[in-house]
């Protein structure tokens, strides 16, 4: 009796943050290994990218110009997060309940990424990450910029 093996394909995931105003993307990163984005992990995210805009937009930290567009889910509405925002004067817009339509994260920035990686297999998670960004880089600015107005967003988005 002969058997026969069937390859699997491995399955390896990887979590993006992202966050983009109308010039672009502002700060990325990937989520470690084994990592739950929790809030004590958004809230170093947080850290991060108020850095980043300090660093790459003076102005608008500067003079507290800043709106932070992120959906409901438990990590983003803690006490603790709202807390910071709000010490930092970080004026958050409020995402419908149930409106993933609004995320321009799922229907535009992922969308456009899985366009760009569409078809190609990837060695290990390293390999992932690095196509990603490159991918991620790679999608014009314009575009952001139209995606920002379409939806309204102004500054941020997670």
């Amino acid at each position: 009796m002969t058997k026969k093996f069937r390859q699997s394909k491995l399955r390896v995931k990887t979590m993006l943050l992202t966050f983009f105003d109308i010039r672009g993307i502002v700060h990325y990163e990937f989520v470690p290994n084994g990592q739950t984005v929790n809030q004590v992990y958004y809230l170093e995210v947080l850290e991060w990218l108020r850095e980043e805009v300090r660093r790459k937009q003076p102005r608008l930290f500067a003079n507290n110009s800043r709106i932070l567009h992120h959906d409901n889910t438990p990590a983003h509405t803690a006490l603790s997060v709202r807390e910071l925002l709000a010490t930092k004067q970080i004026t958050m817009l409020e995402h419908p309940a149930y409106s993933l339509d609004l995320d321009p994260n799922d229907f535009f920035l992922f969308l456009k990424i899985k366009e760009i990686l569409k078809g190609r297999h990837f060695d290990d998670i390293d390999d992932i990450r690095s196509n990603t960004t490159a991918a991620l880089k790679a999608i014009p600015q314009k575009c952001i910029e139209k995606t920002c107005v379409k939806q309204g967003l102004v500054l941020f988005k997670t």
